[in-house]
């Protein structure tokens, strides 16, 4: 069983959520969310589900948070404790998923990518790291930036790791979110991919759109995402792309400061 560490979406939700792992019987599965303050730490939401896997939301007052979860065995995990700030990114920098509609003017869709090398790239994009897609995806976040007085992000292979591993699961499970169904957050993918160091990090996601060109109108135009690509602390980007069995590609980007 796990719990991720509450964060705060760009909709300024306090969310986080549990999964029971490796378990077939149905059992209930409880998730509590605690403010840590002088004295005894008061629940501020709790729910529960049956369904393996539960995810809270609450709005968001500035302070520390933490997570715990409980299965029917009264087996307790807890999460880190992380300050929010009740703004989009506070606590894990990532905004709630895009708009999963398809677009209106589909693209034929590129072949499903398979995990790249992972020799360092130049700081423009492109280069070794990556499909061709995703190096589209890498050159137009750069040229986005640029207009925004922004230095170009170099495509880092441990960062494109996280990023099309989370991905290929999502599309390979049909879920999506920013949280892995195992309950590991974004930081958990990057750190798990080898990247070390850094001083500040961020995720998009999104499902449905068929070209690199789609994918990144999307995230332009929606602020949480728009603010992570036009980051000027940022200087690394991984960007990973997967289909799943119908067809529907799954985009994530991971951002760092290094």
């Amino acid at each position: 069983m796990s719990v991720a560490k509450p964060h705060v979406s760009d909709t300024l939700k306090i969310e986080t959520s549990a999964a029971r792992r490796g378990c077939s019987n149905s059992a209930l599965l409880r998730i509590r969310i605690l403010r840590a303050v002088p004295g005894k730490d008061p629940v501020v939401k709790s729910g529960a589900s049956r369904k393996g896997r539960l995810t809270l939301t609450l709005a968001c007052e500035p302070g520390t948070y933490y997570a715990t979860a409980t299965d029917y065995r009264g087996r307790p995990v807890k999460s880190r404790a992380v300050r929010l700030t009740c703004t989009p990114g506070s606590g894990t920098p990532t905004p709630s998923p895009t708009p999963t509609s398809s677009p209106t003017s589909p693209a034929p869709s590129p072949s499903s990518p398979t995990p790249g090398p992972t020799t360092s790239a130049p700081s423009g994009g492109g280069g070794s790291v990556g499909t061709a897609e995703e190096n589209e995806v890498v050159r137009l976040v750069n040229e986005e930036r640029a207009k925004g007085g922004c230095s170009a992000l170099a495509h880092d292979p441990q960062l494109r790791t996280a990023a099309f591993g989370h991905s290929a699961d999502m599309a390979a499970k049909g879920y999506f979110s920013h949280t892995s169904q195992d309950g590991r957050s974004f930081m958990d993918r990057i750190r798990a991919a080898g990247f070390t160091g850094g001083s500040g990090w961020a995720e998009n996601i999104a499902k449905g759109q068929r070209t690199p060109a789609q994918v990144m109108q999307s995230w332009m135009n929606s602020s949480g995402h728009r603010a992570n690509i036009m980051n000027c602390k940022y200087n690394l980007i991984g960007v990973g792309v997967a289909k799943d069995s119908s067809g529907t590609l799954y985009w994530t980007q991971d951002f760092a400061a290094r």
